[in-house]
């Protein structure tokens, strides 16, 4: 598809400068803007086993290391209060941020107790921490709740690796179901356009979606770095990016009408639903953690990915930000509203036009003249841009590409982690070895 194709180049082109960062020596986080409300992300970076194709910061668990974390996370957590922020949602990704439930409480409650304002919690999980015990302690805490399936079909999932780890299809459904009529939201993550994934295992997992009582779920397109897709290429074989465009209709028309869409890749029962991209609901936020990144004031900072690194600098007292990138310009910050907003469904024009001082027509001629030529554009008022299933999918295409550009990042921090850490990115380093104690040749 040629729209795909241009949208492809340009975004590979612009996010070379857009997430390009350097080392920056920052002591603390940047002053927050006065009155100004943003959204909180806190990562935890551990998981029991390691998927193949996922390019998140994210290290083998061991419970040592993991609770020493979730205290340093604490702290910061606690310097992000002292500089004045003011958080109206809360997202908790990782890694698995269930791994620890009793640590995931403790902080889920000290962010509560910081920052009152908080409406929203959103927090992902692995089909294996679903249970009761877990349920009982989140549904009071979580609005909502995020598990990450991917497929439903056995093949995938042991492509995937995740079959040995969660079980079969059958469970992870089982598992799913347990949850539902629990959260507000109870959201489905799942995968489309993996290599070897037929549209008849598509179509499948859709109804099986469907059919678990979730009332959320996410569509996400394979987003492998350049690095895992060069990998996938050789293992199980090439991303079909021609084919995309095609497996994002299948998902849009087998879930309505049951399910809306509330983003370019999340489709929801009800109106008004969280949905998995921060980015939407404020324009700026603030990441915390090992790999967390951070938007503010413009410019992105993003935080060590070292976990040695991380606990140092934060009993230290230091910020846990190594690197930054440059100051968006007032153009940069133009597109960044407008992929964001669209992503989202809907570009408000009247605060466009107050926060810029020009109208988008004005300021974005070219992206508004390709988009509507590619036939992307489904209402045009004074007041607002809706988009067509068409132009849906070429905003999940910009925000697959910047994605993937972060995962490249990511693929790149962690060749210059300390080679003890590096270990932890390895299942095989830990084979046989129980990944807590004197015994582990893996420092916890």
């Amino acid at each position: 598809m040629l729209s795909e194709r241009i949208v492809t180049g340009a975004l590979r082109i612009l996010n070379r400068s857009y997430l390009g960062q350097q080392p920056a020596d920052v002591t603390r986080l940047p002053v927050p803007e006065p009155g100004k409300q943003y959204t909180l992300y806190l990562h935890i970076p551990f998981c029991e086993r390691l998927c193949p194709y996922c390019s998140f910061n994210r290290f083998l668990y061991g419970e040592e290391r993991a609770r020493t974390y979730f205290k340093a996370l604490r702290t910061e957590l606690e310097r992000s209060a002292d500089c004045g922020y003011h958080f109206a949602t809360l997202y908790i990704g990782g890694g698995t941020p269930t791994i620890l439930v009793d640590e995931l409480c403790e902080t889920i409650d000290l962010a509560k107790r910081l920052f009152p304002e908080i409406k929203e919690v959103s927090a992902e999980s692995s089909p294996n921490h679903v249970t009761d015990e877990t349920i009982d302690a989140l549904k009071d805490r979580v609005d909502r709740f995020s598990v990450g399936v991917q497929s439903f079909d056995d093949t995938l999932l042991n492509q995937m690796a995740r079959y040995d780890k969660y079980g079969c299809g059958e469970k992870v459904f089982e598992r799913v179901q347990l949850a539902a009529g629990r959260f507000h939201s109870l959201n489905v993550d799942m995968i489309f356009n993996f290599p070897s994934q037929s549209r008849a295992i598509l179509e499948r997992d859709i109804e099986l979606v469907k059919a678990t009582g979730a009332n959320q779920t996410t569509f996400y397109p394979l987003m492998a770095s350049p690095k895992n897709r060069r990998e996938l290429a050789r293992t199980i074989g090439a991303i079909d990016f021609a084919r995309e465009a095609e497996y994002y209709r299948i998902v849009c028309d087998g879930l309505a009408p049951e399910f809306e869409p509330a983003s370019a890749w999340t489709f929801s029962k009800e109106k008004g639903g969280m949905i998995d991209e921060y980015i939407v609901d404020y324009d700026e936020y603030v990441g915390l953690g090992s790999g967390g990144l951070s938007f503010i004031g413009g410019r992105i900072y993003n935080n060590t990915f070292s976990l040695a690194d991380y606990a140092a600098r934060i009993d230290s007292g230091q910020s846990a930000i190594a690197k930054m990138g440059k100051l968006y310009g007032r153009k940069a910050r133009m597109r960044y509203r407008f992929v964001t907003d669209l992503f989202g469904l809907r570009l408000d024009k009247e605060r466009f036009l107050r926060d810029f001082g020009v109208p988008v027509e004005r300021g974005l001629w070219a992206e508004l003249a390709f988009m509507r030529m590619a036939g992307g554009i489904a209402t045009d008022t004074p007041e607002e841009i809706t988009l067509t299933m068409h132009g849906r999918y070429l905003l999940l295409v910009m925000m697959r590409e910047t994605l993937a550009a972060s995962n490249d990042h990511r693929d790149h921090e962690r060749e210059l982690l300390p080679p003890e850490e590096k270990l932890l990115l390895n299942d095989d380093a830990l084979m046989g070895c129980e990944p807590v104690g004197e015994e582990c040749p893996v420092p916890c």
